[in-house]
């Protein structure tokens, strides 16, 4: 009797230790969309180059670029509003970007553009997915613009959000799969356990 209950009980346990994948998860990736407004205005920096000089300097354009937009757009509530004012204040970014890369010592080439098709690669940021396509940015380009990006919402703000903290997607993936791997102590500690309450041990 003891072993019939103990068979049952294996098997209850594995059942509940089961992947739940298919509609949890589905309802969890819905959860998980940050949700952007249609109409919103980006800004996506691309680095020179993945090298650790290179990030630095495209995080010192980030932090001076996103402070001086910021600081226009706090008060505007209209997008045709904050459209005509970064507009016309394109060579003020200019200006920043070519002076923040002469205090960092370096002679980067740089590009600033602004317009409605920036394409954005999708990303994971957390737990929130962001779709690949193409949206309205300030688009900064730093000499070959061949190492990582950074971006946020700058109209309506949201650059307080960690977006550049953020994985691809598919290294999310290998993250989660990681996670949700049982640790080796914890799998033996139940199977002595099971073993002591019926006296196997």
């Amino acid at each position: 009797m003891r072993k019939l209950l103990f068979i049952v009980l294996v098997f209850f346990i594995l059942f509940l230790a089961m992947p739940t994948n298919g509609v949890g998860k589905q309802l969890s990736t819905e959860a998980d969309y940050q949700v952007i407004p249609d109409e919103a205005i980006r800004l996506r920096i691309l680095a020179n180059s993945d090298d650790e000089a290179d990030q630095e300097l495209k995080r010192m354009v980030r932090d001076n670029v996103n402070e001086q937009v910021t600081e226009w757009v706090q008060h505007i509530t209209d997008i045709e509003e904050a459209r005509k004012l970064i507009e016309s204040r394109i060579d003020e970014l200019e200006v920043i970007v070519e002076e923040t890369i002469e205090k960092a010592g370096r002679d980067n080439e740089y590009n600033v553009e602004y317009g409605k098709n920036v394409t954005f690669p999708t990303k994971l940021y957390g737990s929130f997915l962001y779709p690949a396509g193409e949206y309205e940015a300030i688009l900064i380009t730093i000499g070959e613009g061949k190492g990582a990006n950074w971006w946020c919402v700058l109209f309506p703000p949201l650059c307080f959000l960690d977006f550049f903290n953020g994985t691809s997607v598919a290294e999310a993936d290998t993250v989660e799969d990681e996670m949700e791997t049982p640790e080796e102590g914890e799998e033996t500690e139940v199977k002595f356990f099971l073993f002591e309450w019926f006296g196997w041990s």
